[in-house]
């Protein structure tokens, strides 16, 4: 298994600022976005109101 290490994802959900830790890879936005999804369900409606994803090692 890969070596993760702590990350915060910070977002907007409909608008509104929200912040998230995971535990990822590479600290891409792709695992952000897959670690989202996991999070709040793969749901089109959820997924499409996601914006402003960026992504950074938790301190």
């Amino acid at each position: 298994m890969a070596q993760t290490t702590k990350y915060v994802i910070k977002y907007k959900l409909n608008g509104e600022r929200r912040f998230e830790f995971a535990q990822l890879v590479n600290g891409t936005e792709e695992e952000a976005k897959a670690a989202l999804d996991a999070i709040h369900g793969s749901s089109e409606d959820v997924i499409s109101d996601i914006s402003d994803i960026s992504v950074s090692k938790a301190l």
